[in-house]
């Protein structure tokens, strides 16, 4: 990981595979998804016009925003139908069951 600051952002157990959710973080609101055990962090914010993307369905390392269905790979926050369009992701880093997020 780089020299960012880890922050606390959930329990292990709190996010179950397959799923996502919203976590504020000193200020940012990211989205947080278990891809099968791995965990994955990027802005909450859709950059179509801002909707909550830790409120969207994950379909392996696709997350459908609610709102206008654009779709993001939550591995590189590239958009699944433009790769130049992206989200801003986040390291995570997953130790004696909590999740980290470096900010």
């Amino acid at each position: 990981m780089g020299g960012g600051r880890r922050v606390k952002v959930a329990s292990v157990g709190e996010v179950e595979a397959g799923q996502g959710r919203v976590v504020e973080v000193d200020g940012k609101t990211l989205a947080l998804f278990n891809v099968d055990g791995v965990f994955y962090a990027m802005d909450n914010a859709c950059a179509h016009r801002g909707g909550p993307l830790g409120e969207g369905d994950l379909d392996g390392t696709i997350v459908t925003c609610p709102w206008h269905a654009w779709r993001w790979d939550v591995r590189s926050g590239a958009n699944a139908n433009n790769p130049a369009l992206r989200v801003a992701c986040f390291p995570v880093v997953v130790e004696n069951g909590a999740v980290f997020v470096e900010l």
